[in-house]
């Protein structure tokens, strides 16, 4: 006849060698957790990147005075999944020139993707940030310091300086025309399009088209001191 004893040891047996250190070890549990946790953590980041909110370093004073260099800003994916860049919106772009584009095979591009959303990567060119200005079908000019939307002078107090009087031009279907805040000082689409005279040779990046656009930036989140909604 089992004692009392004896019995509840039948019921309920210790673990014993390696596995039963495991599951007795909270720690020992955790370090074997971590892999899996690490790469979920990985995938949750890439997605959100992906397709909802990303951040981006503001490199020069293109902006200013609305963003200033060294800013970081989130920039939503969310709005334009139901509707188009709205005229005013401060955008980022990837760089519209194609033959800046590096070609790579569909395992090397998927690869290039992954690491670059881990931040494993560099982007094969910078993004831009820029605001909008002409929607498509729009006529844009610039005349006596002061721009024009299909003829009528748009209120920019978000502009620092004076824009340079350039001809008109007509934005296609798909494309948007985007002007840096900071006139005096910005790449955007006046240089890319050879709309005014540009002693300095500066690139700019023509007219943007709609499959470009990356996000709207809605806040600038660091420093703390600029911290600001756009």
């Amino acid at each position: 006849m089992k004692t009392e004893t004896e019995r509840t040891a039948l019921a309920s047996p210790e673990p014993d060698g390696e596995a039963g250190q495991k599951r007795r070890n909270p720690v020992i549990r955790f370090l074997g957790e971590m892999p899996g946790l690490i790469l979920m953590s990985l995938l949750l980041a890439i997605l959100i990147k992906t397709f909802l909110v990303q951040a981006f370093y503001i490199p020069s004073g293109s902006m200013e005075n609305t963003l200033k260099v060294n800013d970081r800003v989130l920039v939503t994916k969310v709005p334009y999944y139901f509707h188009d860049p709205e005229r005013g919106d401060v955008i980022v772009f990837e760089d519209p020139d194609p033959n800046k584009q590096p070609k790579r095979s569909a395992i090397g591009g998927a690869v290039h993707w992954l690491f670059q959303g881990i931040g494993f990567q560099k982007p094969d060119n910078e993004d831009f940030i820029k605001r909008v200005i002409g929607l498509p079908g729009d006529e844009v000019l610039a005349k006596n310091g002061k721009v024009f939307v299909n003829g009528v002078a748009i209120s920019e107090p978000y502009a620092r300086g004076t824009t340079t009087d350039f001809d008109k031009v007509i934005v296609p279907d798909g494309m948007y025309f985007v002007l840096g805040d900071n006139r005096g000082n910005s790449m955007d689409s006046r240089f890319g399009l050879g709309v005014v005279a540009d002693p300095q040779k500066m690139p700019g990046v023509g007219f943007i088209p709609r499959d470009n656009v990356v996000g709207k930036a809605f806040v600038v989140v660091w420093p703390s001191s600029d911290w600001s909604r756009l």
